[in-house]
């Protein structure tokens, strides 16, 4: 059989074409949607602080409609303002933060907003959970903490949530007074998860959601019980032994 020898330098530029198309072709894929929150005065309690989120959109069909954000701890609801957002959208606070909502974007466009915050609290960082609604009642939930979701690419609980990075606070910054009329700790609503219901959530869910209060999950006790009740068949046989053992 014959063999076909290649021109000198042939082979090397196969490998760059190969190459460049390759290329080519991982910068043509999109990246995968998300939601972000960006601020100039991200610094430690930094007072009347505009922050700003953008939800990219990942459907085809359908605009987005509703941006649903929890607030982290530190920064209250009453001390949010509307700064402004989408053509028609309305600003509403929540018992754990706000949500913005309107008519649906243009399908395929990302939804912006901006609210003002009284004053950012002394940490390092704030995560903001948030659900971004779409016309046609598809949800991403972008909740997770410290990317504990499964995949990032919405199969799970959800996506990592966005996460704000602050700057150590100013010299002489201190916390100021609450605002008047409301109360330090408000009740707030869980954010939810896969795992909920219209009605509510299922019972797995509220497990997870006891276990994230720092409370024992109903497996937790039924564990618990189950050592207990282990504990004192042991002790009962080692009582009988020793009493089997004096006759």
């Amino acid at each position: 059989m014959s063999r076909i020898t290649l021109p000198r330098g042939a082979r090397p530029l196969t490998l760059a074409a190969a190459a460049a198309t390759t290329a080519v072709l991982l910068a043509a894929v999109p990246a995968a949607a998300h939601v972000e929150v960006e601020s100039a005065g991200a610094q430690a309690l930094a007072e009347n602080v505009r922050l700003t989120f953008v939800a990219e959109s990942e459907s085809a069909t359908a605009g987005i409609t509703e941006l649903r954000v929890v607030l982290p701890e530190g920064i209250r609801p009453a001390d949010v303002t509307y700064a402004g957002g989408p053509a028609g959208w309305e600003f509403a606070a929540t018992a754990d933060g706000y949500r913005v909502e309107g008519p649906a974007v243009k399908v395929g466009e990302d939804a912006e907003l901006s609210v003002v915050v009284r004053q950012l609290p002394d940490a390092k960082e704030l995560a903001f959970k948030t659900l971004q609604t779409y016309g046609d009642g598809k949800v991403d939930r972008w909740i997770e903490l410290g990317g504990s979701g499964d995949d990032g690419h919405g199969h799970g609980h959800g996506n990592e949530a966005p996460v704000l990075k602050l700057r150590a606070a100013a010299p002489g910054a201190h916390t100021v007074s609450p605002s008047p009329g409301v109360p330090a700790s408000p009740t707030a609503t869980p954010v939810p998860t896969a795992g909920e219901t219209a009605t509510g959530p299922s019972p797995q869910a509220a497990d997870t959601a006891e276990d994230d209060e720092g409370g024992l999950s109903a497996g937790a006790w039924t564990g618990i019980v189950a050592a207990a009740l282990a504990a004192v068949a042991v002790a009962a046989f080692l009582v009988r032994r020793r009493g089997a053992a004096r006759e």
